[in-house]
């Protein structure tokens, strides 16, 4: 990775100067336009990086960012200065990232940089809504605010994870312990009554003699196993990673009953939340869009909110902007609209989120209703199938005797 320093203009035409940490200058071209700013000026930093953070700190956990967010702003109000309170954590802090990171920006503060400057550095880390709540805290100077803003928003997010998990929890064990049932049943139970079979001198019913053959197969080649999940997983995360595959399998992720509204509720709850928080804390409207973008995983839904905010640069109202996208709930938009006209957007806005997270909730709780009989169906069907092929050849031996 390597230091740039950029000048970039916000759509306001305020001018803002920050130093980025990429792989290429068209790395920091495409973050400084995604952020909407037009870029001025680009030049490599040769000096003053810090050697121990590249390749070091790649990334913080959500929780390793609570802990920091909290333990900064908890010695913040007791009084303590902003350096003090990053060598406390740089020292006490439980963990080694988060130590890394106090000290990191301990040492750019006492180069002259502000906090949010130095936040700026590291999108990777916090991310864009971080480091923009951050530059908008520190300007208006409600620092505090603003990290409880940050708090809340991030505990949000670790809340809808944590939600979207437990939802997937269940079913994917299920699965699991289903597939270690029936690998252990072809390459033990079923060799172990091949003899048998072929004492009865009888043609195999077709399903029978398809376990064994396959179970036989499995345990010569057991070596694939390992190596068939590692390739399947692997395949599967860089069909995440490619772009057009990405896209297909969003696009196809909300065409599905019931996921795609589990999948559209969780984005516009952290969306609508951003938007709520850094509206409330003084940013102008068209970069919290940019910022709520940000939280947008499925790139159906990123195009779409490109429209939203080029409508919005034209001098459209943000109610007729999210109109534009074509993605959320008449409600949401109805509400939105009336907290425009009424001066009370912000107020709006909160009920907006409490209104989605009360969906996102009866959507979690009916995809737990609906797991249950799907699962039942799906194990009583495996059972009965390795039921079929291991006892058709005792049948038909009965039958003959």
């Amino acid at each position: 990775m390597t230091r740039y320093e950029y000048e970039a203009e916000k759509w306001n035409g305020e001018r803002v100067k920050h130093r980025i940490d990429a792989k290429s200058q068209a790395e920091v071209k495409v973050r400084v336009r995604n952020m909407g700013y037009k870029l001025i000026s680009l030049r490599e930093v040769t000096s003053g990086s810090s050697g121990f953070m590249k390749g070091s700190l790649q990334s913080l956990k959500l929780k390793e960012k609570i802990d920091f967010t909290q333990t900064f702003l908890t010695l913040n109000k007791a009084g303590l200065p902003i350096l003090e309170s990053l060598i406390f954590i740089e020292k006490d802090a439980a963990s080694r990232q988060v130590r890394m990171i106090a000290q990191e920006i301990k040492r750019q503060i006492i180069a002259g940089y502000t906090l949010s400057d130095t936040i700026a550095q590291y999108p990777n880390l916090f991310g864009q809504v971080y480091i923009g709540l951050a530059k908008a805290g520190e300007d208006s100077g409600e620092i505090d605010k603003t990290f409880e803003r940050l708090i809340q928003l991030l505990k949000k997010q670790g809340d809808i994870k944590g939600k979207v998990i437990s939802a997937l929890t269940y079913p994917t064990f299920v699965v699991c312990l289903a597939i270690v049932v029936v690998l252990v049943m072809l390459m033990f139970v079923f060799p172990a009554f091949k003899e048998m079979f072929d004492q009865q001198g009888k043609e195999l019913p077709a399903i029978t003699q398809f376990c064994i053959n396959t179970g036989e197969f499995l345990k010569d080649k057991w070596a694939l196993i390992p190596l068939g999940i590692i390739a399947i997983v692997g395949s599967f995360m860089y069909l995440l990673r490619w772009e057009p595959s990405r896209r297909k399998i969003d696009e196809f992720l909300l065409k599905i009953p019931l996921i795609s509204d589990l999948v559209k509720a969780a984005a516009f709850s952290n969306f609508l939340t951003v938007l709520q928080i850094a509206y409330d804390a003084g940013i102008p409207i068209i970069e919290c869009l940019y910022l709520s973008k940000s939280t947008l995983s499925n790139s159906v839904m990123q195009d779409a909110m490109k429209i939203s905010i080029k409508k919005m640069q034209s001098g459209a109202h943000l109610s007729d902007s999210l109109k534009a996208s074509n993605l959320f709930p008449k409600m949401i938009l109805f509400m939105v609209a009336t907290g425009e006209q009424s001066g009370r957007l912000g107020e709006l806005m909160t009920q907006c989120v409490e209104h989605i997270d009360q969906q996102l909730d009866l959507i979690i709780e009916t995809m737990g209703k609906l797991v249950e009989p799907i699962l039942l169906i799906f194990i009583g069907c495996l059972v009965c199938f390795l039921a079929l092929s291991l006892y058709l050849p005792l049948f038909q031996s009965y039958q003959i005797s």
